[in-house]
């Protein structure tokens, strides 16, 4: 029987986290929900401690931990089989659980899976459906998914919500990067489908709530940017069969292009609020 564990590591989460683990607790199979208050300052740890649940853990840190290094205690504190990670503003949907633990069960050589996903606003009203593993649908090799990871870069793969893996790999390749903060779900999943083949599920398992308090919208363009290098540099250094030199350069060159848009639109902008600088 293979067991499974959802993490849920949350700091400052109280304006969603109800949501996110009615979403957890709402679905049909058997599972421990582990939850990590982040020494967070607001009510997360009343909220998650109000939830009456056998399923559940809720554990704190005495302070406040780095992204990565408390995601990696949340995982690390699971005792299941297989692993998800479910940030502390996202929901799965009905099903979900039974759904990719049928995949991942049916074919042991799958190391790891992921479903489409759409996108919710702050209110929880789904804004875009549909989205994600554009190319990666079905059986995908360890090379395939990296390759689009890099290429086109997280966004088009999906959440961390819409993944699944086993902990045997998460251990096996040292747990998260943390120090690349925005891509390091996306360079755990390229390193631990190295371990099997990668499944792309068809169904739409989880949102991704665009809000203006979660960490992508806190995070600058230019933190992003330069994560997203450094991850395309590490994994092809260490995974040289995954990632190629040009799948490097295809995905330098975006996040150029990325950058170069970001420069004018702040440009036509600020020319915009301060005519005078064309004179």
């Amino acid at each position: 029987m293979v067991s499974l564990s959802v993490c849920v590591p949350a700091y400052n989460s109280a304006r969603t986290l109800a949501k996110t683990l009615e979403s957890v607790l709402g679905q049909d199979v058997d599972f421990e929900l582990v939850i990590l208050d982040n020494a967070s300052t607001d009510g997360t740890g009343d909220i998650a401690r109000a939830f009456d649940d056998r399923r559940m853990r809720v554990l704190r840190n005495d302070t406040v931990l780095p992204i990565g290094d408390n995601w990696n205690k949340a995982i690390g504190a699971s005792t299941g089989d297989l692993v998800k990670v479910v940030c502390a503003d996202d929901v799965l949907r009905p099903g979900a659980l039974a759904a990719q633990l049928a995949v991942m069960v049916d074919d042991p050589t799958i190391a790891i899976s992921s479903s489409r996903f759409e996108v919710i606003d702050e209110a929880g009203e789904v804004l875009e459906t549909g989205l994600g593993l554009e190319g990666l649908l079905g059986r995908q090799t360890a090379r395939a998914l990296a390759r689009v990871i890099v290429r086109r870069g997280p966004a088009d793969f999906g959440p961390t919500a819409a993944a699944m893996f086993y902990r045997k790999h998460f251990d096996s390749v040292g747990g998260l990067r943390g120090d690349l903060v925005f891509p390091m779900d996306v360079d755990l999943f390229a390193r631990v489908s190295s371990f099997g083949v990668f499944f792309g599920m068809s169904d739409i398992l989880a949102a991704w709530r665009n809000s203006s308090f979660n960490l992508c919208s806190r995070t600058s363009t230019v933190s992003k940017l330069t994560d997203m290098y450094r991850f395309h540099h590490r994994i092809a250094g260490d995974y040289p069969d995954l990632v190629s030199r040009g799948d490097v350069l295809a995905g330098d060159t975006r996040l150029a292009k990325a950058a170069l848009h970001r420069l004018r639109v702040r440009t036509v902008a600020t020319v915009r609020n301060r005519p005078d600088l064309l004179v």
